[in-house]
C-alpha cells in the first residue's frame, strides 16, 4: 500500500502549469514539522521537513487558485519516485508525493491573514490584531457567562 498523508503550510504559491498535451498540474512543496531529541541538551525541538508535492488536473486549478504561501494544508496522496539526467549528464533522482485528494484545514479569513502576515517584512507590530489583555476579550458577545463547578449536578 503506498498511501500518505501530510498536514503543513505550504512554502511558495503554487503555479497552475500545463503539459504539451494541455493537462493541468502544480508543483509546491509542504513544510511539515516533526519533534526530535536534541543530543547536546536532552531536549525536544521542531524541525520541519520539505516535502515535494504534484497535484494534476481540478486539484491543480484549485490549489493553485485557493491557497498561497503559509497556509496550512491536509493533504492525501502517494509517493512517486523518478529519475533524469541533468543538463550535465548526471543522474538525478526525486521523490515526489502526488496529490490524490486535500483539505482546508483554515477558514478563507485565516488564509488571507497568514498570506497578509507573511507579507509583513518586517513584522508590523502598530497593525497587527493584537489583544489589549486589561479589556475583557468576551465583552463583544453579549451577556456574561457564569461558570459554576457545580454545573453537573
Amino acid at each position: 500500500m503506498n498511501k500518505v498523508l501530510l498536514l503543513g503550510r505550504i512554502t511558495a504559491k503554487p503555479e497552475l502549469r500545463y503539459t504539451p498535451q494541455n493537462t493541468p498540474y502544480t508543483r509546491f512543496s509542504v513544510a511539515v514539522n516533526r519533534s526530535v531529541r536534541n543530543a547536546t541538551t536532552n531536549q525536544w525541538e521542531t524541525k520541519a521537513d520539505f516535502i515535494n508535492v504534484v497535484a494534476w488536473n481540478k486539484n491543480a486549478e484549485n490549489i493553485s487558485k485557493f491557497f498561497d504561501k503559509g497556509n496550512q494544508i491536509c493533504l492525501e496522496g502517494r509517493i512517486q519516485t523518478g529519475s533524469f539526467d541533468d543538463k550535465d549528464g548526471n543522474k538525478r533522482y526525486t521523490t515526489d508525493v502526488v496529490l490524490e485528494n486535500f483539505e482546508f484545514v483554515e477558514s478563507k479569513n485565516a488564509r488571507s491573514q497568514t498570506v497578509e502576515n507573511i507579507q509583513q517584512t518586517p513584522y508590523d507590530f502598530e497593525s497587527s490584531n493584537s489583544v489589549n489583555v486589561e479589556q475583557d476579550p468576551f465583552a463583544e458577545f453579549g451577556d456574561s457567562v457564569s461558570i459554576d463547578d457545580n454545573f453537573l449536578e
